[in-house]
């Protein structure tokens, strides 16, 4: 399913976020958190840049024409009403802390566990990928290549 002559880390993070994905669209609480769970056993640095990228690329897809304070406000509701349906532990916090993360603008004083973010950041994707319609695989392709490209590049 995923490049062959893409490493193990990266392979092992697309299939993981990929499962996550699934299970958060089935709203199948014991599969997300086994997904999650082994999400979190990746390094978190390289999980936290590919869920961003891919819940930035998203939000872009699915807001083509800008994202507004009050479609931002939308989203976030969705999916935390979305999500409290089958995953009560579902944290608020984590999900405006991987939506504002995803933007740039982290609040520095968040005391949002990191933990918490990649579980949340997987329902955004989940959310804008079927509010836009698309198949999260080629966002998830995309942000490892984009990933990996950024970090061949040589700086001067």
């Amino acid at each position: 399913m995923w490049p062959s002559d893409w490493p193990r880390e990266p392979r092992e993070i697309a299939t993981a976020v990929d499962a996550a994905v699934a299970a958060a669209r089935a709203g199948d609480a014991a599969a997300f958190r086994e997904a999650t769970g082994e999400l979190a056993e990746l390094p978190g640095e390289q999980v936290g840049l590919v869920l961003a990228a891919i819940v930035r690329e998203l939000l872009e897809t699915a807001h083509p024409d800008g994202l507004t304070g009050d479609d931002a406000r939308a989203v976030l509701e969705q999916v935390v009403r979305g999500a409290a349906a089958w995953l009560p532990e579902v944290d608020t916090g984590a999900v405006v802390a991987a939506l504002t993360g995803a933007l740039g603008v982290a609040d520095p004083e968040d005391t949002t566990a990191p933990a918490a973010v990649p579980p949340a950041a997987v329902l955004l994707t989940a959310h804008l990928a079927d509010l836009a319609r698309v198949p999260v695989r080629d966002y998830i392709r995309r942000a490892l290549g984009e990933i990996a490209r950024a970090e061949t590049v040589e700086m001067p």
